[in-house]
């Protein structure tokens, strides 16, 4: 679709003292901050690389537990309620949000749908240390919805406020919850990740949660749902801009924790690097999920499980989780090729563990391993750093697990994605994958 059709009359991006509007195909790219960065809120510096992650491990196993809050408003209260499936979250962006701009840090969410950040008076789970809240009465581009537009309506249930504007609650499966007023509002971006001294992208009318009551463990400023449905960034910025409903992300390695990854939208997120494999997204439960379809595994160019199985591709979780019938061939394949000694798991985490104690990762004699998905377009090689974890001083495990119970939906975790560029393409229905080195592109050596 030309790059005309899909600007809306009166929605221009603009480039804060840079151009009047941005060029059609242009793009822009954000730091795409790890939760165990120095400027993280989530940052512990008592953790050891390791201690991190064994964190990731149990946040991918076991969520997160909500903090001490008290309870949200029930359900029944009055409000529009959307529950989506709640995993650990691992990355957090800038983004700056009113006139004058309000800088603030929010979770970075591939598997929700609804922007949204803190303007609480006081109410509902206490404010991060440092944290920012946002007061609309000082921005002159703020607006509330009403409960009868067809965004209040798109949100499963319209409810009206006293003064008929449209109040939403969005729980999350961990029990977490915000609870506010739809709300629009111009976003900026930091293109390249450079702060205030960046060109700044503007983005007029961004609808967004404007929350006066959080129940749960949020420490960031508010959260940008970068899912599939209508109300993520990715589809907003689809409906409004030039950029198309894409975006892309490069994730650094788990040990440069230190360093941010990168986070592109338009003309920056296509992935066309050599080796580059895209397969379509196929229907899930969830609308905002990224489902693909997993066809078959193979460990050092050998197939060893062939099944069609839906998996969610998502930045969220640390670990990956697999079809049993997928996952036990490759860990018996797995145990043929490696001629290493097995370990005991530190807390019984990880099933798989190897000792790899005096030895160098060269003399580990890990195999790739390859996943091919559905579509026919090519197999995506997994190195042994996107399989393998050092969970403790020479104590490697398999980041690979079952789906379980507890865990019932598969998913291809953040570590399996580490150094390789991953493009989301919401109108042409796709993910691709291409292996790149990310600290190239990453918009800061070390942070």
């Amino acid at each position: 679709m030309e790059a005309t059709v899909l600007v809306l009359s009166g929605l221009l991006v603009l480039l804060a003292g840079q151009r009047a509007c941005a060029a059609p195909g242009a793009g822009f790219s954000v730091e795409f901050i790890h939760r165990d960065s120095p400027r993280s809120p989530f940052h512990d510096p008592a953790l050891s690389p390791h201690g991190r992650v064994l964190a990731a491990a149990r946040r991918s196993l076991h969520g997160q537990v909500p903090g001490g809050s008290a309870p949200a408003p029930a359900a029944d209260s009055g409000g529009v309620e959307s529950k989506i499936i709640s995993r650990s979250f691992e990355y957090l962006m800038a983004v700056n949000v009113g006139t004058p701009p309000t800088q603030m840090l929010a979770i970075a969410d591939t598997g929700s749908d609804l922007v949204w950040v803190d303007c609480r008076n006081g109410s509902g789970a206490p404010a991060a240390a440092g944290g920012v809240v946002f007061e609309p009465s000082s921005s002159s581009t703020y607006n509330v919805v009403g409960c009868q537009s067809d965004a209040c309506q798109g949100l499963n249930q319209a409810s009206c406020d006293a003064d008929s504007n449209c109040q939403y609650q969005y729980a999350y499966g961990d029990g977490s919850r915000t609870v506010g007023v739809l709300s629009t509002e111009t976003f900026s971006f930091a293109d390249g990740g450079g702060g205030s001294s960046a060109p700044q992208v503007r983005v007029p009318h961004v609808d967004f949660g404007c929350s006066t009551y959080m129940a749960g463990n949020f420490r960031a400023d508010g959260l940008v749902g970068l899912g599939g449905g209508a109300f993520s960034l990715v589809s907003q910025l689809g409906s409004a801009t030039p950029f198309g409903r894409r975006f892309s992300y490069c994730l650094m390695p788990s040990y440069a924790a230190n360093s941010s990854s990168t986070l592109n939208f338009g003309s920056r997120a296509v992935v066309s690097e050599p080796g580059a494999a895209t397969t379509p997204l196929v229907p899930g439960e969830v609308a905002a999920y990224y489902t693909v379809a997993l066809e078959s595994v193979a460990v050092g160019g050998r197939t060893v499980a062939s099944r069609s199985s839906a998996i969610i591709v998502d930045s969220g979780t640390t670990l990956t989780f697999l079809d049993p019938a997928l996952l036990r061939p490759l860990v018996a394949e797995l145990g043929r090729r490696i001629n290493l000694t097995r370990a005991q798991p530190p807390e019984q985490l990880l099933e798989v563990c190897y000792d790899v104690s005096g030895r160098a990762q060269e003399e580990w004699g890990v195999p790739d391993v390859a996943l091919r998905f559905g579509g026919g377009g090519g197999d995506v090689t997994l190195r042994p750093e996107n399989t393998f974890v050092l969970v403790q001083e020479g104590t490697l495990c398999l980041a690979l697990v079952p789906v379980s119970e507890s865990q019932p939906v598969a998913i291809l975790g953040n570590v399996a994605q580490q150094n390789f560029h991953v493009g989301y393409d919401l109108d042409a229905r796709t993910v691709t994958f291409a292996p790149a080195d990310c600290a190239r592109s990453s918009p800061s050596a070390s942070s």
